[in-house]
């Protein structure tokens, strides 16, 4: 595994490893003060009630042999004697920190707090053998000297979950140094000198597994722990503890005895702490292993291999997201797992490409919503997403700007990975994680596994935020469909409102002279109708054309009458019809056809400002690709059309005429053409315009099976 993988120190400063308990921090200086009495000890005992609740169970349990029941907790002292309340204060408060440990749980701790507790009492006798003035002092060193294999496995409980239960030995501390780097040893002292205790507590820690030749001039608590450690763990090592007997000033026969009494005085104070410790001597103690060294091109090649199956599988969870705030979810959700980031949040460019903004995801979305940082400012984050290369930023560098600092702050983190998002050679942003300083090694291992990581994320992106844009493109399109359809309807509800207009003049006239007005209300009415088809036609963008069959002469009547009986058919204009007495029917709507001929005969109108001829005829049936059509014809004698004009006569240009909707008038006529199954013409020169449409009409199936090929297309009137 990689050595940044397995920086246990740099784990263990940010580990949530416990402080030591307020009572013991106070018992150890009430212990070292030469006028300490029971008085001040009673007092500090009561400020808490589950030591006190210890002290009295104890006081009153059948190994005192107590007549009556002692219910006063300065009795119970009393009773007890000083040394056992010492030893019940130390013992409990060390057991009620260190069970609380991470994983400690789901641990067989039996073993180890038996080897520790032995240690503690063993570590006492000594200091009393050698008349050591801080007896209690070098209990609780016995009690901690193993303290740092609790640390190492709540700070690395994969890698070091087996090492736990392996045998107490320089082995051990060889394997501990290969594969984490620190030893139990130098995690125990590291963990109580962050207690800040005036005493040779840490080093009686971090020297338990020192050459003995190398103590001979060290404190004695640092010999007494060194000594306790091997009569407890290592009692088959004659040689090894006769040499630190010696350092002790200390012979076998004082040994033999102080052994005698240890396993007692653990059993009674196991007893009294209400620590099961049956079956301890029953669990293995295996020898310490560390995993075969791996061959580096192998590693590399297979975090190749699983970095490539990793970056395969979150491009297909980027895929299946539904829209652009659960794609940017999974990404910053993804990107924490596998990198190990503490929290992530993603940057974007806005829509100009001038500042990077923060998005709507993540824990941190409030705060970065109205998040911008320029580009053209600089900056360590500005030139990562601008050049494409990964940054990594710690919070005392000194280039930081302001935008880096606010990020620090919002993430409450002291370092920043910055991984640009780039889709093929365009930024769309970047992602950031925070992670701790001891974090960035690896991170910066995994440079290429962060940028397949970032191109899946980006592609990904690219393609929902091109689906946003498509969205918006046809909600545009319907928008503009729409605005254009209003102009058509605007400017074709004009005509039957003029048409209204100049009726309701006519009817007013005829009312005063009492004249009957049946005809001018019939055609009254039919106008409003068409007002109200028109304006309900924008419910829909593109109406269906009604069917139905419809008599052209009867239309081009109606359309004149109401030409000539209004104000829009000047005197100085000639109107002429030539409909022939043949059938004039065709497959359209009645209402459609007016519309088409009110048009073209306003264009004629307005074509002959000085007066003029307009024409209105059936030129009879055409064969045009083996269909059928009425030809009917539009014509005046005017100036006719400029070329220009023509080559965009049927689209919807900016008129010269006055008023917001003009120059609409012969695009919708080919719109209702065409939505009739119909064709429309135009020949123009300066003799005058003639504007020719095709209707389709309706033949039995026998006749429509003799017309002849699309070659022989007759013309007939």
């Amino acid at each position: 595994m990689h050595q940044s993988d397995q920086d246990i120190r740099n784990r263990l400063l940010i580990a949530r490893l416990p402080a030591m308990p307020q009572i013991l921090i106070k018992l150890i200086a009430h212990l070292q003060a030469d006028d300490a009495g029971m008085p001040e000890l009673a007092a500090l005992i009561a400020k808490d009630a589950g030591m006190a609740s210890k002290i009295l169970g104890v006081a009153n349990s059948s190994a005192y042999h107590r007549q009556g029941k002692v219910v006063s907790l300065e009795q119970s002292l009393v009773s007890l004697g000083t040394d056992m309340i010492k030893t019940l204060v130390i013992s409990e408060s060390v057991f009620q920190t260190f069970n609380s440990f991470p994983h400690s749980g789901s641990t067989d701790l039996r073993a180890f707090w038996k080897s520790s507790l032995s240690a503690a009492v063993m570590a006492r006798a000594l200091a009393k053998a050698m008349a050591y003035p801080h007896v209690e002092e070098a209990y609780l060193a016995g009690l901690l000297h193993n303290v740092g294999r609790l640390a190492l496995l709540a700070t690395a409980p994969k890698e070091y979950a087996f090492n736990f239960t392996a045998r107490d030995d320089a082995a051990l501390c060889a394997v501990e140094q290969r594969t984490l780097q620190i030893t139990h040893a130098e995690a125990g002292a590291w963990l109580i000198e962050r207690w800040h205790l005036d005493s040779f507590l840490a080093d009686s820690v971090l020297y338990h597994h020192e050459p003995l030749a190398r103590l001979e001039a060290s404190h004695p608590l640092i010999r007494i722990v060194r000594l306790a450690h091997l009569l407890c763990c290592h009692a088959d090592d004659a040689e090894s503890i006769t040499q630190a007997a010696s350092l002790c000033a200390l012979d076998d026969e004082v040994l033999q005895d102080l052994a005698g009494s240890v396993a007692r005085q653990v059993a009674q104070a196991a007893q009294h702490l209400g620590i099961d410790l049956a079956g301890a001597d029953d669990i293995a103690t295996p020898p310490a292993y560390a995993p075969p060294s791996v061959d580096p091109v192998q590693q590399r090649l297979s975090d190749e291999v699983r970095n490539m199956v990793l970056v395969s599988e979150v491009g297909q969870t980027f895929s299946r997201q539904q829209g652009e705030s659960s794609l940017l979810e999974a990404i910053t959700r993804s990107a924490r797992i596998l990198f190990d980031f503490d929290t992530a949040v993603i940057l974007l460019q806005n829509p100009t490409g001038h500042a990077l903004v923060g998005v709507a995801a993540g824990e941190h979305q409030q705060r970065l919503a109205g998040f911008s940082i320029p580009l053209a400012k600089g900056g360590l984050l500005a030139a990562s997403a601008l050049e494409c290369q990964l940054a990594f930023l710690k919070r005392d560098m000194p280039a930081l700007g302001i935008v880096e600092e606010q990020l620090f702050r919002i993430l409450a983190t002291d370092s920043l990975v910055c991984v640009p998002l780039v889709a093929g050679q365009r930024s769309l942003g970047v992602l950031i994680g925070g992670v701790a300083a001891w974090q960035i090694p690896a991170c910066q291992k995994r440079e290429g596994f962060l940028r397949a990581y970032a191109n899946q994320a980006a592609t990904a992106l690219e393609t929902a935020i091109n689906a946003r844009g498509l969205a918006r493109r046809q909600l545009d399109h319907v928008a503009e469909e729409y605005r254009a359809a209003s102009r058509r309807v605007v400017h074709e509800v004009n005509n039957p409102l003029s048409i209204i207009k100049n009726y309701l003049s006519v009817l007013d006239h005829k009312l005063e002279k009492q004249e009957p007005v049946t005809g001018e209300m019939s055609i009254l009415n039919e106008e409003i109708d068409r007002v109200g088809q028109l304006i309900g036609s924008l419910a829909d963008l593109q109406p269906v054309a009604a069917s139905g069959v419809t008599d052209c002469a009867r239309v081009v009547d109606d359309v004149l009458r109401l030409f000539r009986a209004t104000d829009f058919l000047p005197p100085k204009i000639e109107v002429v019809t030539r409909m022939q007495d043949a059938p004039c029917e065709v497959e359209a709507d009645a209402d459609m056809l007016k519309q088409i001929l009110l048009n073209l005969l306003k264009n004629a109108v307005e074509a002959l400002p000085d007066g003029g001829r307009i024409e209105v005829a059936n030129r009879g049936h055409v064969n045009r690709d083996r269909r059928l059509y009425l030809e009917l014809c539009v014509s005046d004698n005017g100036a006719g059309l400029a070329p220009e004009v023509l080559a965009n006569l049927f689209s919807p240009v900016r008129s010269s005429k006055e008023g917001a909707h003009h120059g609409l008038g012969l695009s919708i006529v080919h719109d209702l053409v065409t939505r009739l199954h119909g064709v429309i013409g135009c020949r123009s020169s300066k003799s005058g315009t003639s504007f020719e449409i095709l209707l389709p009409i309706s033949l039995p199936a026998s006749a429509a099976a003799a017309l002849p090929a699309p070659g022989n297309t007759a013309l007939s009137s």
